[in-house]
């Protein structure tokens, strides 16, 4: 099977009735074709309103000028964890030949020197090659690998086209809102930017890489936790019930969802010259906008995508964190992983907010919908609980709560920014503890307990 273990098709309780969970077959043949028909809709949806589509973005990975370095490659490297050490590092010597050979000769035709044709090439020749020639777990664990490395992929793809969407869906934007929102909060993404302006060049070269190579980071992560699949000790060939994929993915399904019904473009282009002559005046980053006493939703240009609330960057950086505490059978992460994922997410958080992506009302929401989808993901041998239940209908909750308060209630927190800005404050630290309680306090238990045992037998 591509994406499960195909016992998990049976559903070991006959009292179930009518209802039967979809077989692994099923399901895998749902995804399958879910896929294509999704981006040949958004090819069409692009073709007609004159922008590149996610099929024509394939096709430059294969062909053509890649559109990013990074992400084939970061594809390729998720897919390796499904082979042995020997293929991994005969798959991986194909891949750079290609890379260089097609780079090479793209630069001799006076093209620009770039990379990423040959990761993608090698990734489609393995899935190839593991469907035509292996069997059993070694078929298994090399589709299932792929198969998320070419996801990852296709998720930019989806994720370009659908910027585009939001433009299209929200001609409209609710700056206005979200700035006097953000004064219960300090104006931060004024503050940081200040603040970064006055560290000289090299602090905002180093975020301004990690903001735009945030995949790579979720790559390293996944790798970690799934490297023992395709070891010879796991001899039952079974992959970790969660790992970070699942939530990179599902968060970029049902996030940007929400900027079509709230659209934002950020105070780089709201309150800067960035606008195009569009923004309510050149205030950010060092002058705050007059306090609006009418807030209004207002016009805006037809290029710059409605994609600030939530911010999917904080959403994602505070998975990745999230990811780098433990590992996937619960025991602590080493040091350097757990010091990387925090120097990520706060890195990322710094970043979107000095460079004027985002308000500071955007990454509160991002990071309930984060805490909100991994309760709805995470240890999913536990079920669909009563515990499980409460925590992810009150991040739904709290999230439309935050929105509502956005768009509602901006005036208010303006006027009364400490009451507001606690209140806030207050309500998304009390859902983050209960989420901690839920799902982290008990293997932290269970860890401890472990050693203890280990020290009594010693």
């Amino acid at each position: 099977m591509l994406l499960d273990d195909p016992r998990a098709g049976y559903d070991g309780d006959s009292r179930r009735g009518w209802f039967r969970r979809p077989s692994s077959r099923a399901r895998t043949a749902v995804a399958v074709a879910a896929v294509p028909l999704l981006l040949t809709v958004l090819q069409i949806v692009a073709s007609r309103n004159g922008f590149e589509g996610p099929l024509q973005s394939v096709w430059h990975d294969y062909f053509g000028t890649p559109k990013s370095m990074s992400m084939p490659w970061a594809g390729l490297a998720l897919a390796l964890v499904g082979l042995s050490w020997r293929r991994r590092f005969i798959t991986l010597g194909i891949a750079i030949v290609l890379d260089a050979v097609i780079a090479g000769i793209r630069a001799a035709l006076g093209g620009p020197f770039t990379f990423g044709n040959g990761a993608v090439i090698t990734l489609t020749g393995l899935a190839l090659v593991a469907w035509l020639g292996w069997e059993g777990r070694d078929k298994r664990n090399a589709l299932h690998a792929a198969a998320l490395g070419a996801l990852l992929i296709l998720a930019t793809k989806v994720g370009d086209v659908w910027l585009h969407v939001t433009v299209m869906a929200g001609p409209n934007v609710l700056d206005r809102y979200v700035a006097l929102a953000d004064r219960a909060l300090g104006e931060p993404s004024w503050a940081v930017a200040r603040i970064l302006d006055s560290l000289g060049p090299v602090p905002p070269a180093v975020l301004h890489w990690v903001y735009i190579e945030l995949p790579v980071a979720a790559m390293v992560i996944a790798v970690w936790q799934l490297r023992h699949v395709a070891s010879a000790s796991n001899r039952t060939g079974a992959w970790p019930n969660h790992y970070l994929v699942r939530t990179f993915l599902v968060l970029g399904l049902v996030g940007p969802l929400i900027y079509v019904l709230f659209p934002v473009v950020g105070p780089m282009f709201a309150f800067a010259a960035d606008g195009h002559g569009m923004q309510i005046g050149n205030f950010w980053p060092h002058h705050l906008p007059p306090f609006d006493h009418r807030p209004a939703a207002m016009r805006f240009d037809a290029f710059t995508p409605r994609n600030c609330v939530p911010s999917m960057h904080a959403a994602w950086s505070t998975s990745i964190f999230l990811h780098s505490r433990r590992d996937v059978d619960g025991s602590p992460a080493p040091r350097w992983l757990r010091w990387g994922g925090a120097f990520w997410v706060l890195a990322t958080l710094v970043a979107t907010l000095g460079f004027g992506y985002h308000y500071g009302s955007d990454l509160i929401a991002g990071a309930v919908l984060c805490l909100t989808v991994e309760s709805a993901l995470r240890d999913p041998e536990r079920g669909w609980n009563r515990t499980r239940v409460q925590i992810v209908v009150a991040g739904a909750v709290l999230f439309t709560a935050l929105l509502l308060a956005f768009r509602y209630l901006p005036l208010w927190m303006a006027q009364h920014p400490v009451p507001a800005g606690l209140i806030l404050l207050l309500l998304v630290a009390a859902y983050a503890r209960a989420f901690h309680n839920t799902w982290f306090a008990h293997t932290a238990i269970d860890s401890r307990t472990a050693s203890m045992d280990d020290a009594l037998t010693r």
